[in-house]
């Protein structure tokens, strides 16, 4: 971890010092954060239609833009600026395919101010059953994943959230209260009972928890 941060400030110094090679390499250090980003939030309307790619494309080209800004004013932690970046683009597509559709209550919840789209039930409970579950069969794959989304929705939706940044995008929980607003010991409280809930259900499973 310390070589990783390491190499990322060393990055910056020489991204600072106009290196346009250190920029590409700094913005590749996070794509795949910044990819599961984008599809934990691409809205499942859009699937098919958009791809991760091209988001990150056209975020790379506004962090280029917008880094001798940031540079030389700094203000929030370097990835949480970028993630910052890469979600307005994500939204910016939501808007211009989706339009008033946005809107739907059941798309998308304003968690805090400039929040980012909602992951979904419907992704979260793919990723987990992704990583977690050995069950093969079909009809005991698709009961399975609708017992984790029904799980997931009987979350408070700020606790939902908080289980996405820290479980799915790897925030930590400093880096999560940042993102969300509240205190540090909020989010911890808040990802802990969010677990807790998870667990109780995901335990209930047969084979849940088989490798």
């Amino acid at each position: 971890m310390m070589s990783d941060a390491s190499n990322v400030d060393d990055l910056l110094g020489r991204a600072k010092a106009g290196y346009a090679q250190a920029l590409a390499e700094l913005f590749n250090r996070f794509r795949d954060r910044l990819r599961r980003m984008v599809r934990l939030r691409l809205d499942r309307r859009l699937q098919g239609r958009i791809d991760p790619s091209d988001v990150l494309q056209e975020a790379f080209i506004d962090f280029a833009r917008r880094f001798p800004q940031y540079a030389a004013t700094g203000g929030m932690p370097f990835y949480l600026w970028l993630r910052q970046i890469t979600g307005q683009k994500l939204i910016d597509l939501h808007r211009h395919h989706l339009g008033a559709k946005m809107r739907d209550a059941a798309q998308e919840v304003s968690l805090y101010r400039g929040a980012l789209p909602q992951a979904s039930s419907v992704s979260l409970a793919a990723q987990l059953l992704g990583k977690l579950t050995s069950a093969s069969r079909a009809a005991i794959r698709a009961e399975t994943q609708l017992r984790v989304q029904e799980a997931l929705n009987s979350m408070e939706a700020l606790d939902r959230e908080v289980l996405t940044l820290r479980h799915f995008e790897m925030l930590t929980n400093e880096e999560t209260a940042q993102v969300l607003g509240i205190k540090k010991t909020a989010a911890s409280n808040r990802y802990i009972r969010a677990l807790k809930r998870l667990k109780e259900v995901l335990s209930s499973m047969p084979g849940f928890f088989d490798t």
